[in-house]
């Protein structure tokens, strides 16, 4: 940030590092074990006064001065130069913290020069002990030299105590340092074998070249074994933290480990191998095989090192993108541009906002990320998303999966980011529900109700205010087809009199949803993801779209479950309010007894498309595409280690609850896997950029804007939405994961989440997804009118039978009977019909407030009653007055 950028957009910053410091390391680990190497072998040949051996030694010499000190000396100056060009901050963070360390090893490389030049150019003047001597000389200048450059690269990854004493020591005495250097000391013992087969292989000789050849095959396997053990040590050696974030969360290390894990066993492989006798032409291949195998080697192993100081370059110290860790909250007030000293744009102004975005992407983006490059391209990361795909990235980057350092900055710069990279990866130029859809309402036929005739009332509901379908079913399933509709049947006269024998109530949708199996796919893949197979048509309680309720006496109604009904028509409209004609006869004779109408609320509007991209799949208005669900899917497979891709192209998608628990569908999941709505919520709650309700319809179908328009109670007609009752997206995924708390994932998505209704974690009630929901009696005390600005988030019903929706005023009426069910209390207004969610209260009273509500005891008991026998303060008339 304090320093120009040098664009590298195609290649990387990063992978030019790699490409030279790869190399330079594979030289420069020979150079230090290929000192030790000559010098015992000068030593063995010396004392066993071996000619062949010696000779060997001394045509080995020249190829090793000519291999470390020209290539590993050009290729050390190429990486000086290249890392300060890339990221001069860290470059300079190292120079100073260890000048002193520095300039030693730079004493030792003289050393280490000045002693293999005078071994190799007076190799045959020299008396065996002083060449000996000056051979142990140059091995052990070597091996200074890794054991000070190596403190400092096991300083960037475990810096230790240096972070609060700033001291020399603490930083090269770090807790990593013994462990690598012993590491790397057999890393280097073991290619001092591998590169001695090199000249070996090319001895003329055959008994001798076998005989070095198994020599050399000895120095490398018994290395491998020392580099398995200290390997072990050092890999313990790092953080629990750090490993966790590296080889868990941080999918990009995979590949890596296979390189290092694959070609570790061919080293050890070729390097047995080559102990046996076999023609001298296939040697030097295998030999030219196991250099390049030796390569990949390093090259994974290094790879893996730098992969494991992510989100840093220093480690908790300065970030990969040169940003000091404790200037970032500074940073977010005040900006990055006005403090970046090289940038020309100082602040975001409407103007300039892709100028920007761009420097910000230069400045945070460009270390690790190419623009049509080689290498994490940030087009095609980011080529399917829309804007608010974009912005939510940038909203959530280095919170959850901490492997990236976040977007610092203030929201005007993460806007002009997000604006920038929209322009620069063809990203679908969409926000949430931009376009209200146009509905076109109808008017309801309201069934006849003689208020002095009729001897029974018929009330029925929908169970939920609106029950959502994932209509993606070859790819995954959240919510199947599954409604259940209630009734209860009431005998009218002075006393309520339940009917709970002798009828048979029927239910039976409008004649343009007959079909569900026709519009979606869930009896297709139903045996893979419920596993069973069904009728098209039927449920999975076996309920088609027309039968018969029966009566249950936990809920003290009738009761028809799992009613596949979907918004699609057959007539192709979208309908997320098809009408059930409910019909009590009696069950001897079959007379008509009460008949009444209930919409079943369905949706598909599912808002996935939102962030990960795609169309709608149905009539530009609902439905989750499969370019929309293969998104999601990959993303999952990516953060979470899953198949589900691949599983899903095979045939076999999956249903989400056979891992995530969910009291919604009755699944138990996986003990260790988050709950589904803990999930899904939790991980969400960091990376949305929406607050308030805005936060909720981007992918709930309540959207004033929307198809559905399922928030159609009287609760939104006076200004509450869903953060009056459910809290913020953060207060609600928090309320979620305070349950689960002792479940890591938990913690990973709770660490960077501040409630916003309550002062702190602590004060959250947990609760239970679809079972501890909010209280009504919290704002409607004693069943009065609430005060003014009270929410009942964080008082939550105690277990089911105390849900809202489950729960029986004094006469065993239930609740949802008189007042309809929850986000569709009455009186409703539905965008599809003005009366459509009122049918029975226009029913029976001939206005939309709930059954007996405005002194309408009549309905039932036939005459005017003098106590409020279901709730307390039902005597008095509606409060809340609407058009009738």
């Amino acid at each position: 940030m304090n320093y120009p950028i040098w664009e590298l957009h195609w290649l990387g910053g990063g992978t030019l590092i790699a490409i030279i410091s790869i190399l330079h390391v594979y030289i420069s680990h020979l150079a230090v074990g290929g000192g030790i190497f000559i010098w015992l072998t000068d030593r063995k040949a010396t004392r066993q006064n071996d000619t062949n051996l010696l000779d060997y030694v001394r045509s080995h010499t020249w190829f090793f001065l000519l291999l470390t000190m020209v290539f590993g000396g050009i290729s050390g100056v190429g990486i000086w130069f290249v890392i300060s060009l890339v990221n001069p901050a860290a470059t300079s963070s190292l120079i100073h913290t260890f000048v002193f360390g520095w300039a030693i090893e730079w004493v030792f490389f003289l050393g280490e020069v000045t002693a293999l030049l005078i071994y190799h150019y007076y190799f045959d003047t020299l008396e065996p002990k002083t060449r000996t001597t000056i051979a142990f000389l140059y091995a052990l200048f070597a091996w200074l030299s890794l054991a000070v450059i190596n403190a400092i690269l096991s300083f960037m990854l475990t810096p230790g105590n240096w972070l609060e004493t700033g001291s020399f020591w603490d930083g090269i005495l770090n807790p990593t340092y013994l462990s690598s250097t012993v590491f790397r000391t057999f890393i280097a013992t073991m290619f001092a074998g591998l590169f001695g087969y090199v000249t070996a292989v090319y001895r003329r000789d055959s008994d001798f070249r076998i005989q070095l050849m198994r020599y050399c095959s000895k120095w490398l396997l018994v290395s491998a074994v020392g580099v398995l053990v200290t390997g072990l040590w050092y890999f313990y050696s790092v953080p629990e933290h750090i490993r966790l974030t590296t080889f868990v969360l941080n999918r990009d290390t995979g590949i890596f480990v296979s390189v290092f894990f694959i070609t570790s066993i061919l080293v050890v492989l070729l390097g047995a191998l080559l102990m046996l006798r076999f023609p001298q032409g296939l040697q030097r291949i295998t030999v030219m095989l196991l250099v390049l195998i030796g390569l990949g080697w390093i090259g994974g192993f290094e790879y893996v090192r730098e992969i494991a100081r992510k989100p840093y370059v220093i480690y908790d110290y300065m970030y990969s993108n040169s940003i000091f860790k404790s200037d970032a909250d500074r940073l977010d007030t005040e900006g990055v541009l006005r403090n970046a000293k090289w940038s020309a744009i100082r602040d975001v102004t409407e103007r300039n906002q892709l100028e920007a975005g761009q420097e910000l992407f230069n400045i945070q983006c460009l270390g690790c990320h190419t623009m049509n490059g080689v290498r994490n391209d940030i087009k095609q990361l980011i080529h399917r998303y829309p804007y608010l795909g974009v912005r939510s990235l940038l909203e959530g980057i280095g919170t959850v999966n901490n492997y990236m350092p976040r977007m610092i900055g203030t929201d005007e710069e993460r806007e002009a980011l997000a604006l920038f990279l929209m322009g620069i990866g063809e990203t679908q130029p969409l926000g949430h529900n931009v376009e209200a859809c146009i509905i076109n309402p109808e008017d309801v036929d309201i069934p006849e109700f003689d208020v002095e005739e009729n001897e029974y009332v018929l009330l029925a509901w929908n169970d939920l205010g609106m029950h959502c379908v994932s209509d993606c079913d070859m790819w995954f399933v959240i919510l199947p087809p599954a409604n259940t509709l209630e009734a209860q049947l009431i005998g009218r006269g002075d006393n309520l009199d339940l009917i709970e024998e002798d009828v048979i109530i029927t239910y039976a949708v409008e004649p343009d949803h007959e079909h569900p199996a026709d519009h979606v796919d869930f009896w297709k893949y139903c045996q893979s993801t419920f596993g069973t197979e069904l009728e098209p048509n039927i449920g999975l309680s076996g309920k088609g779209l027309t039968g018969t309720m029966e009566y249950d006496d936990d809920a003290g109604a009738y009761v028809a479950h799992h009613i596949p009904v979907v918004p699609y028509g057959d007539d192709s409209t979208f309908n997320p309010f098809p009408i059930f004609t409910i019909e009590a006869r009696d069950e001897s004779t079959g007379e008509l007894l009460a008949s009444t109408k209930v919409v079943a609320p369905v949706s598909t509007e599912m808002g996935c498309r939102n962030c990960h991209g795609g169309e709608w799949s149905y009539g530009n208005q609902a439905g989750v595409s499969d370019e929309t669900a293969i998104a999601i899917l990959e993303v999952h497979d990516r953060i979470s280690g899953t198949n589900l891709f691949e599983e899903a192209l095979a045939g076999k998608p999956k249903l989400c609850q056979s891992c995530h628990a969910d009291p919604a569908l009755a699944a138990e999941g996986k003990p260790d896997v988050l709950s589904f709505s803990t999930a899904v919520h939790g991980w969400h709650a960091n990376y949305m950029p929406l607050e308030g309700a805005e936060a909720c319809v981007a992918c709930h179908p309540a959207s004033l804007m929307g198809a559905t328009r399922c928030q159609r109670g009287v609760h939104s007609s006076v200004d509450l939405d869903c953060v009056s009752c459910h809290g913020s997206m953060t207060d609600h995924a928090l309320s979620l994961l305070v349950a689960e708390a002792d479940k890591p994932s938990a913690q990973r998505l709770m660490k960077n989440l501040e409630p916003i209704l309550v002062s702190s974690i602590e004060d959250i009630n947990p609760r239970t997804p679809w079972i501890n929901e909010p209280e009504c009696l919290t704002c409607h005390v004693d069943f009065e009118k609430p005060e003014e600005d009270v929410v009942s988030f964080n008082e939550w019903s105690p277990e089911f039978s105390e849900l809202f929706r489950r729960r029986f005023g004094d006469a065993g009426i239930r609740c949802e009977a008189c007042h309809n069910s929850p986000h569709a209390i009455y009186p409703t207004a539905n965008a599809y019909g003005r009366h459509l969610s009122n049918i029975q209260p226009m029913q029976y009273m001939g206005k939309p407030y709930a059954i007996g509500e405005d002194y309408a005891c009549e309905v039932c008991h036939m005459e005017p009653m003098e106590y409020p026998v279901h709730h307390e303060n039902m005597g008095h008339t509606a409060r809340i007055r609407v058009d009738e």
